[in-house]
């Protein structure tokens, strides 16, 4: 089944790229940059990543984004990662991005994206990867903060597909941003929203119903809404989930207990996603083996869960049609009929 899943073609939706910082790559532009980080080794940085609750995670995290200083550090990040998710069978990666992040500690906005769009290209021309990029805002910031990051982006419109919100859930409702994200609607973006992960199924809701969002990254306390559910099912609103996060968080306390196979058999439009992978254990394929193992997934739910991500993906249809045949392709030979 491991074989299975590592040969099995991919997409992945949800996937911060500051948060693929693996900490050998950490010193490495820590030392590049001149940048004091609070660790000694690699190892002492895996061992600060215990993780109690979100906020706990993003205390390292933004730390950790203090060495990203220059374009070459934003390409070189990308590149990391478009490199290890070659090896996993991943066609198609749609990338959030936190300017804020940067832009908030004096690092230019362009700096920032030239790095990971350059990144991008060469992942496409060298790799096969294809990709699309996602501004997120820190909802932990001020609305007016996003609306200042809107008009920071319009010289690079052309190179972002999509706006989300992303950082601390707990008392930061959809709701405050509902302003923000009809103007970025205006200028064209289409919409996400990270909802449901911390917060509650009424954040969900609201990211549907004021944000407009076209997709619901994590949504997983969706389940606590029987009607929330019924309309994410008749709607087919995807939900990117990132099941190592979600343990490694607390969101569940054990993989076992995760509700992806539970909403997957009610016929939500469920996807697997790695989130934030340095920090929590692992990429796409470590998100498909541990799920699949602890919650006894077939290969018609795997392969599910990948038709559900081309879907969901924001791609024309002829790329979606042609992802489809070479998913459909590889079942149908290692099915197991």
């Amino acid at each position: 089944m491991n074989d299975f899943i590592r040969g099995l073609p991919k997409i992945e939706l949800h996937l911060h790229i500051e948060g693929t910082l693996e900490p050998k790559l950490m010193f490495e532009l820590a030392k590049r940059n001149k940048i004091d980080i609070p660790f000694e080794s690699v190892e002492d940085v895996r061992k600060a990543y215990n993780f109690s609750n979100l906020q706990s995670f993003l205390d390292i995290y933004y730390q950790g984004t203090n060495v990203l200083q220059t374009e070459q550090d934003f390409y070189d990040l990308a590149w990391a990662y478009f490199s290890r998710i070659h090896n996993q069978n991943v066609r198609h990666a749609e990338l959030f991005f936190d300017p804020q992040t940067h832009t908030e500690r004096g690092i230019l906005f362009d700096t920032v994206i030239k790095g990971i769009h350059r990144s991008q290209e060469d992942a496409q021309s060298q790799l096969g990867i294809s990709s699309q990029l996602i501004m997120c805002f820190l909802r932990h910031l001020s609305p007016e903060a996003g609306m200042k990051l809107l008009d920071e982006a319009r010289l690079y419109k052309d190179w972002i597909i999509a706006v989300g919100l992303d950082s601390s859930e707990k008392d930061h409702p959809p709701s405050l941003f509902e302003k923000v994200f009809d103007k970025a609607r205006d200028q064209g973006y289409l919409i996400v929203a990270h909802a449901g992960e911390e917060g509650p199924a009424e954040y969900v809701w609201e990211a549907l119903d004021l944000l407009k969002s076209r997709r619901i990254d994590h949504g997983v306390r969706s389940m606590e809404d029987p009607k929330l559910i019924d309309y994410l099912i008749k709607n087919q609103i995807p939900l990117t989930v990132c099941p190592l996060s979600n343990i490694k968080l607390c969101i569940f306390s054990k993989m076992g207990d995760h509700n992806l196979k539970q909403m997957l058999d009610m016929g939500v439009c469920v996807t697997i996603n790695s989130d934030d992978p340095a920090y929590f254990g692992g990429y796409i394929n470590e998100n498909f083996i541990a799920v699949q193992h602890d919650l006894n997934l077939s290969r018609a739910d795997l392969y599910k869960i990948s038709s559900n991500a081309i879907t969901a993906a924001f791609l024309n249809e002829e790329k979606k049609q042609n992802l489809k045949k070479e998913l459909d392709a590889y079942y149908l030979k290692n099915s197991g009929k």
